[in-house]
Order: structure tokens, then sequence, then C-alpha cells
């Protein structure tokens, strides 16, 4: 019975937060890991230019350009089509990252680059951990040559061997670099954040 009340209060908390979701016009509960991150480590600033990867379906984009103003803009990348309606300083691009280079709209001046991208999944934590390493190594490659100086960047991983690599990688490229849990985060995932600000 006890086993039974437990997820009762899990599933309880999951449904809290998809409510709260359609109740604030977000397409999906990952806005308010973002919110989170925002409100411990100040990573936006009005006027400020940020770009998503793997943007879909637009909950972090959405609270980027709300974020930054009318003053500065969100883009993201995914790809999947965005189909919410996104706020005037904000747009979607169809695409592949890892040919990003290709699109006109990528501009050279970002002051953050998010990824909230995670492989798809096979059940096996090793293997997935890997997968997800390899999309944080890009969205890497891609912060540290889209990215002004002193410029941050946040991104998801998922927890396995090659953790520790990319925490370094990003401690070297960036002034200071935090790893954190959002509570909005499912207590079963093995997905982390790190924030590095501060780009060298």
């Amino acid at each position: 019975m006890k086993k039974k009340r437990k997820q009762g209060r899990k599933n309880q908390w999951t449904d809290h937060l998809t409510r709260q979701a359609i109740k604030d016009r977000y397409p999906a509960r990952s806005v308010y890991k973002l919110m989170e991150i925002q409100k411990k480590f100040k990573i936006m600033k009005k006027g400020d230019h940020v770009l998503d990867l793997g943007c879909a379906p637009g909950s972090w984009l959405m609270y980027a350009a709300e974020s930054v103003g009318e003053n500065g803009s969100a883009a993201g990348i995914d790809l999947k089509d965005v189909i919410v309606g996104l706020p005037q300083n904000a747009a979607a691009f169809v695409g592949d990252i890892f040919k990003m280079g290709d699109h006109a709209w990528v501009r050279k001046h970002y002051n953050l680059v998010l990824s909230d991208m995670a492989p798809a999944t096979t059940g096996r934590k090793e293997a997935d951990a890997a997968r997800s390493f390899e999309l944080s190594l890009t969205a890497l490659e891609k912060a540290n040559s889209l990215l002004v100086p002193d410029g941050n960047f946040v991104c998801k991983i998922f927890q396995g061997s090659d953790f520790k690599i990319f925490e370094e990688k990003v401690k070297t490229n960036f002034m200071q670099h935090k790893i954190f849990k959002p509570e909005s985060c499912r207590k079963s995932s093995k997905e982390i954040y790190i924030i590095g600000t501060g780009k060298k």
C-alpha cells in the first residue's frame, strides 16, 4: 500500500507541472527547469540574444524571448517544427544542428546558448549517456564559436562515464561552471544541467 501511495504522489507532482504549463500557455513542463536556472544563475538579461539548440516544442524559446524583452531576440533550431505561437522577438527554424553553418539566420554574437537536447533513448543507461555526451559536445562546440566573450551556456547531459570529461571541457572554456539539477526534473531522471558563465 505504501508503494502505491508513493507512486500516486509522484503522478500528482507530474500532473501539477503539466497543468501549470497549460495554464501558463507553454507547450511543455520543461520550461520550469529553465525558470529555475534563470532564477538561480541569472544567465540572461534584457537585450540579450539567445540561441536555443533543440528548441521544439518551444517552451524554452518562448521563455527566453520573454526574458530578454523586445530589444533582445531568441532563435531556435530543431529537426521538428515548432507549432506554438512565438513572441515577435523569437523565431524557430527547422534544421540540423550539425549543419547550422548553412543557415543564413545564424548570427555570430549570441549572449547565451541553450541546449535541452536529448537523444532518442534506448533504455540502456550507458548507451543513452554516451549519445547525450555526443550531443552535448556539439552544443559546446556551437557555443564556443557563436558566443560573445563573457557569454553563457546551459546544457543538459545524461550522467554517465563521460560526464566528467564534458565538465572539464566546460570548465576550460568558461570562467565559472556549475552543476545543477532543477527541482522540476523528474526524480528518476539521469539528466543534469551544466551552466557555464563568462566565456573565455
